[in-house]
């Protein structure tokens, strides 16, 4: 005959038996608002940007990354300033 389970078996578990909590660990950590899963990060644009291979002439990129940080974002107000006006309507 099989013994049977004692009733009301407890699933308590103690909270020092707890994994530790480590950078890695909240670095996989999915956060939550209710039901939804709340993104990390920069939210999303309304107006995003485009990846495009362009062949440019050394020294213009050049001279355009010898301004330091934020240089990609000179190239597009450059091109931006330079681009056709387009009419309304």
């Amino acid at each position: 005959m099989t013994k049977k389970s004692a009733a009301g078996a407890s699933t308590w578990t103690d909270p020092d038996d707890a994994p530790e909590l480590t950078d890695d660990w909240m670095a996989r950590a999915e956060i939550r608002e209710g039901d939804q899963v709340v993104r990390r990060g920069r939210p999303k644009l309304a107006i995003t940007k485009q990846l495009v291979s362009l062949r440019i002439d050394q020294d213009v990129l050049q001279a355009f990354r010898d301004t330091g940080p934020g240089w990609q974002s000179k190239v597009n107000a450059a091109l931006r300033k330079a681009a056709p006006k387009r009419k309304a309507g």
